[in-house]
């Protein structure tokens, strides 16, 4: 049967495998961890990142990532945005074909502003890929490990790309859409993950779900009017990569930011919250990012600069909180128009 090399045996890429080996592939698990590959190959368990879910037996983890890439068409990248440059300048020294990158990370470096597949673009060697595909959506691992419905998008400039990768990971449980807009797309995946840190402050200070629904709405509006100003379309943040995967991440324990977020709103340190989950919170580096990002394209993002002040500058959660809820009044609809003009004007 044909292999597919996942790098990364976190969560989600531990999910992901699962899929594909559903689907019949022979999967090669990447992690740099010996003692979790022989977790995986001997127990068919990943405790750590997956609690209780059985491993099917033709997914192998290895920590030899030549071995792991040796001959695959298809490799699915799943590590933190912060290894991803990394990763990619090791594979540079491991492959020997041309391959599709798929990649499942949601982030935008700080510094540089950049999205995951312009990072890979700039550190992989343009001879070993022929494409670089997102998925993305709204998609707890756990869920997806226990064969829940879900359903994601692959996005490409590339369509017939695209449905390559649909074809290897859709199956009745796990359905996939394609996308043309790989701005729009990235954007919202990672974006999503600061409102999320702003749903759980609004939780762990004990408010309600009218201040929740109103944080996720104006986190929209947000997300759309910095996504629509790198290009993005508009539309993509009313789809799955948008409105889906901000429900699902504002709104579940299973999502990391959300938990930190949470804890951050009972008055916990942001440095003791990162030490007591033990896994990445991307919406924690992606603030940084956004809120710079901010700056430079001159966009408003009110809920991004606060959730910035609560993490990097100590600012007390409940104070944050009343600021954006004391703000200057404005039409709802402002936002909308403006978004649709700056579309029309491109």
């Amino acid at each position: 049967m044909e292999a597919v090399a996942v790098l990364g045996a976190g969560s989600w890429g531990t999910a992901l495998s699962i899929v594909l080996a559903d689907n019949g592939y022979d999967v090669r698990l990447w992690t740099h961890r010996s003692s979790l590959a022989d977790e995986i190959n001997n127990k068919r368990t990943n405790e750590k990142y997956l609690s209780g879910i059985t491993i099917p037996e033709n997914i192998q983890a290895e920590t030899d990532l030549e071995s792991v890439v040796k001959d695959v068409r298809h490799v699915v990248l799943v590590v933190p945005t912060k290894a991803i440059r990394e990763v990619c300048h090791e594979l540079n020294g491991v492959l020997d074909q041309t391959v599709t990158i798929t990649h499942a990370a949601k982030g935008i470096e700080p510094e540089t502003y950049k999205r995951v597949s312009e990072m890979i673009r700039e550190e992989l060697k343009a001879e070993l890929y022929d494409d670089v595909v997102v998925l993305s959506g709204p998609s707890h691992a756990e869920e997806v490990s226990l064969r829940q419905p879900t359903t994601v998008t692959v996005s490409s400039e590339q369509l017939e790309k695209a449905e390559a990768v649909q074809d290897l990971f859709i199956n009745r449980q796990f359905r996939v859409y394609t996308s043309p807009d790989v701005v729009g797309v990235e954007l919202g995946g990672a974006l999503k993950n600061i409102i999320a840190l702003g749903a759980g402050i609004s939780d762990g200070l004990g408010y309600g779900d009218n201040a929740k629904a109103a944080l996720i709405t104006r986190g929209l509006a947000e997300i759309a009017r910095l996504g629509t100003s790198m290009g993005a379309n508009p539309l993509t943040f009313s789809g799955l990569t948008g409105i889906g995967d901000l429900i699902v991440t504002c709104t579940s324990s299973h999502s990391r930011n959300w938990r930190a977020g949470y804890k951050l709103g009972q008055g916990h340190k942001l440095e003791d919250v990162l030490e007591q989950m033990g896994m990445v919170v991307e919406g924690v580096r992606t603030t940084k990012a956004a809120y710079q990002l901010s700056n430079t394209q001159n966009v408003e993002m009110p809920i991004t600069k606060g959730i910035y002040k609560i993490l990097f500058d100590q600012e007390d959660p409940r104070d944050v909180v009343d600021q954006l809820m004391t703000r200057i009044r404005r039409h709802e609809m402002e936002d909308l128009t403006n978004i649709l003009d700056e579309q029309r004007n491109d």
